[in-house]
Parts: C-alpha cells; sequence; structure tokens
C-alpha cells in the first residue's frame, strides 16, 4: 500500500490506480492536487498536456512505482 500524501489526495494505491485509469478523473485530480500543493506550472501543464503525455505517464507510474508521476 502507498504512503499517504503520495497519491491522489493520500487514498490508497488501488483507489488511486483506478481514479489514473479512467481519463477524466485522471487530469482533473491530477490538476486539482497540482494546485493544492501550490505548483502552479505543474498544474498549468497538467491542464495542457494531462490528456495525453501526462496521462499515460501517470498510469506507468502507478503502476510500476505506486505513485503518481511528479517532476518534483
Amino acid at each position: 500500500m502507498a504512503k499517504a500524501n503520495k497519491d491522489y489526495f493520500g487514498l490508497s494505491w488501488i483507489v488511486s490506480l483506478i481514479l489514473a485509469i479512467i481519463p477524466v478523473t485522471s487530469w482533473v485530480l491530477g490538476v486539482v492536487t497540482r494546485f493544492k500543493e501550490g505548483h502552479w506550472v505543474m498544474a498549468i501543464l497538467r491542464l495542457v498536456l494531462g490528456w495525453n503525455i501526462i496521462y499515460i505517464l501517470d498510469l506507468i507510474f502507478m503502476i510500476f512505482k505506486h505513485r503518481i508521476f511528479r517532476l518534483f
């Protein structure tokens, strides 16, 4: 199980994986998570690129590293 606050709002790994599989929830929750953390530039990048590039990276990271994709 993933550590708290590593995935979407500190949810467990399996719940975060299910949310990451669904493209719309992955995109929306990724943007909201970044705004909540104060990473405004990353939130804007997720708005622009989140539906394709970052969506695929989120899936790969959730499956293999049990956390969502983060640059910093």
